[in-house]
């Protein structure tokens, strides 16, 4: 099940690492800043933690790394990258909280002579992007979804901030359903903020508004964990709820009988975050990108798999 993902990742990596032939002295990485939407979300944790263990193991342990949440606020985020600009930071690591708008400061490092990678969403003007195949993820988890329900049913997505991981990901849901003419599309434009708190208030609102749901698809595993808190206070036992990223949380409820989850399009934030740094301490050594955006596949986690998910650990 994961295998292929993650070797197909690894294979990359080692590709990259071999054309490299990655010796970072200490001293050529000094400082990094990054700045992530959501630090209370698992997944941007775990890109911090790598961003700095391979920043660290790029530079030595005298690398600086500053981690900053921008909330989805675009002026937050842009006063950040000034920061990072007046540190004199030789690599920023972006999740960008709009892709577009934070073009000029993007520019503004760029010019300071400051590497920008780009990670989970495209950023205008950044040097690189790394993030999922999140296309792919949104039909992996859609069409898990459909054949869970047999071909039939009435199904909602609750959607989130409009960056290009969600809205790449609600069109691939979007895409697989079409295979399935007996599913129903009753909702798919409810923005939940990508948080657990907004999975449960959109996910409440929706089943006011239908009384019949079969399924859910969830732009991201804390949306997806709202929205079956919602469903259990609601007492809709019947609704089958799939989400994107194999987060810690998710993967517990998927071996949990009583919740209501039953699938997420799993990514590799570790990985993700790794290859960001190695490629951002390539282009410090005067290298080129490989191309403008690398994407990495998802993967999908299941009940019937989910014994054989090794989860965001390293191995």
């Amino acid at each position: 099940m994961t295998s292929g993902w993650r070797g197909l990742g690894h294979a990359f990596l080692g590709a990259c690492l071999a054309a490299a032939a990655f010796a970072a002295q200490a001293g050529e990485l000094r400082r990094v800043g990054v700045t992530l939407s959501d630090l209370g979300n698992p997944f941007f944790v775990e890109i911090a933690r790598s961003v700095e263990a391979t920043a660290r193991r790029l530079g030595g342990r005298s690398v600086t790394v500053s981690v900053m949440s921008s909330a989805y606020d675009l002026e937050r985020q842009i006063t950040q990258i000034d920061g990072f600009i007046a540190q004199k930071v030789d690599l920023i690591i972006l999740n960008a909280a709009d892709p577009v708008a934070i073009e000029p400061a993007v520019r503004r490092a760029r010019a300071a002579g400051i590497k920008v990678i780009a990670v989970d969403v495209a950023a205008r003007g950044a040097d690189l992007t790394v993030t999922t195949d999140n296309r792919q993820a949104g039909r992996l988890a859609c069409t898990a979804m459909a054949r869970h329900l047999g071909g039939k049913g009435n199904v909602v997505i609750v959607n989130g901030v409009s960056v290009s991981a969600v809205v790449d990901r609600v069109a691939g849901c979007r895409e697989a359903l079409k295979a399935f003419p007996q599913i129903t599309l009753l909702s798919w434009d409810r923005n939940s903020g990508g948080s657990r708190i907004g999975g449960v208030a959109r996910m409440a609102d929706l089943l006011a508004a239908y009384p019949r749901i079969d399924g859910v698809f969830a732009i991201n595993d804390p949306v997806a964990e709202g929205a079956d808190q919602a469903a259990r206070m609601a007492a809709r036992g019947s609704v089958a709820i799939y989400g994107v990223d194999g987060s810690p949380g998710v993967i517990e409820r998927l071996r949990d009988p009583e919740s209501r989850l039953q699938g997420t399009a799993a990514q590799e934030p570790r990985l993700m975050a790794q290859i960001a740094v190695e490629e951002g301490v390539r282009m410090l050594q005067g290298k080129s990108a490989p191309r403008p955006m690398i994407l990495l596949p998802a993967s999908m986690v299941t009940r019937d798999n989910v014994a054989q998910y090794k989860g965001w650990a390293p191995d």
